[in-house]
């Protein structure tokens, strides 16, 4: 069985064919027992192959048969000794890794700028964080990733952790030098595991960052569905061997899946590897043509930048995908905010994220001129639009606070008694909740963590600045719930 292969899909396919006589779930019956508005849109097809792990299908909990097959063919393709299929996104394999390596009071180092599913998995685990500053791009207004040096350093002050998580590359497509950070971390006898969420395609093209499995990571979790080709909520975990156990890997896994496994979603995943390993140099070839020709096409608008090589040159800044176009709007004297509302009213076109000074577009091989044509025509309009705006917004100086020192694991702040108090009156007391200011998406609190004077003052002027707060019960964080404390009687 080759890469050509698609031993999941063709075999779903078969027994579609066979067209049995189905006694069991689901009870819509290939679409005959459901609403016909939504059976004609979705279509015969998609219904047919909505089963679940019946005998011949193979059971993603324990496969044997063609989803093991299928997952040995995405080992293979991406260069990992074992691949699992994820139907909980990248977000349940992101969970499984951390829980694969860290127990309770088990140290994990982690950037501060995480996805909310790595603080979930160190709620689940019981584990404690030592979080690392990524290094911020202050002109644009985001942050990059870690650097190898700020690894080195806090595994020297923390030689007993059980793993080093890295994002490569970030939502942006930045990526440091993953390479370095791994041969650091593994001269501890460490593991490391990469947040590949935004880079499934990069393993398939030499002019991308390199991918967490050719860099020699021991795990790593890859939205496949993102820009990969399989359907959302689509993932893999990719694992070798070493410093991990893959036992214990199978097992969280399966604790944290679903009995009823979609395989509509692990049939795209098995025909979007092929389509990958096939095709995926052609079609990311196009894509890098068609982004590249875009960004040029709007760096020639006044008052916008769309970023290129340019960004390169730091320790967090060691490479980039070029499909993912940065586009600063700062010089318009708009938000991204606002630019996102216009392109979507204006012209239906819908963007990946805007913040205060950038929109990002993705360019894939979905994509056609056609579509980037309407983009750089848009941006030229709005861009003439706002010619003469009087650039009175303000300019936020991007940085953030010292991290706050934490007296509870977050496990510990998040089954923790809690209270909402002003936040005026909240220095001295523990967080019991996130609170994140945007840009640059790093948190300011996190449960567990002693609130100070500093960290007030600054969202206290973020906030007065305009920029949005994202975490709290109390959006307009007048209100902060912070763990309650318990006097004694006399």
């Amino acid at each position: 069985m080759g890469q050509q292969d698609t031993p999941l899909f063709t075999g779903i396919l078969e027994h579609a064919k066979r067209n049995p006589i189905q006694f069991h779930i689901p009870g819509h019956k290939k679409g005959v027992g459901m609403d016909e508005q939504f059976r004609n849109f979705i279509g015969e097809n998609a219904l047919s192959i909505d089963l679940i792990n019946i005998g011949p299908l193979d059971d993603l909990h324990h496969p044997h048969g063609m989803i093991k097959e299928a997952q040995s063919l995405a080992a293979e393709a991406f260069g990992a000794d074992h691949t699992f299929f994820s139907v909980q996104g990248t977000s349940g394999a992101i969970i499984t890794m951390i829980m694969s390596v860290c127990g309770p009071g088990d140290k994990i180092i982690v950037p501060r700028n995480v996805h909310k599913s790595v603080m979930s998995a160190i709620i689940f685990s019981g584990a404690t964080p030592v979080f690392i500053h990524p290094e911020l791009d202050e002109e644009l207004g985001i942050s990059h990733g870690i650097t190898p040096n700020s690894v080195e350093r806090a595994l020297e002050a923390n030689p007993d952790a059980k793993g080093v998580l890295v994002i490569n590359p970030t939502y942006f497509g930045i990526a440091a030098d993953l390479k370095k950070i791994v041969d650091i971390t593994h001269s501890y006898q460490i593991p490391v595991l990469v947040d590949e969420a935004h880079g499934v395609h990069i393993h398939f093209h030499e002019k991308l960052p390199m991918s967490a499995m050719q860099a020699g990571a021991d795990m790593a979790a890859t939205s496949v569905h993102k820009l990969g080709g399989s359907l959302t909520q689509s993932s893999v975990l990719n694992i070798k061997n070493g410093l991990v156990s893959m036992e214990r890997a199978q097992s969280i896994f399966s604790m944290l899946t679903t009995t009823s496994t979609s395989y509509l979603l692990l049939a795209s995943l098995d025909a979007a590897r092929k389509h990958l390993v096939m095709n995926g140099k052609t079609f990311i070839d196009k894509s890098l043509q068609l982004a590249d020709q875009t960004r040029k096409a709007i760096n020639e608008i006044p008052s916008l930048r769309c970023v290129g090589d340019e960004i390169l040159g730091s320790e967090a800044t060691f490479d980039y995908d070029p499909t993912k176009l940065i586009i600063s709007v700062k010089e318009l004297g708009i938000t991204g905010y606002d630019v996102e509302l216009w392109l979507r009213e204006k012209y239906n076109i819908e963007v990946e994220l805007s913040d205060l000074y950038n929109i990002l577009c993705i360019v894939t091989h979905g994509d056609t001129e056609k579509e980037t044509e309407l983009l750089v025509k848009a941006l030229r309009e709005l861009a003439e639009l706002h010619s003469n705006t009087e650039k009175n917004h303000k300019k936020v100086q991007v940085e953030v606070p010292q991290i706050p020192l934490l007296a509870l694991s977050p496990r510990d702040a998040f089954y923790a008694e809690s209270e909402s108090i002003p936040l005026v009156d909240a220095a001295g007391k523990i967080s019991a909740e996130f609170v994140m200011v945007y840009p640059p998406g790093i948190p300011i609190f996190m449960p567990g963590e002693i609130i100070t004077e500093e960290n007030i003052d600054y969202i206290t002027k973020n906030i007065d600045a305009g920029l949005p707060v994202q975490g709290p019960e109390d959006e307009s964080l007048k209100n902060i719930r912070v763990i309650k404390e318990h006097r004694a009687f006399r």
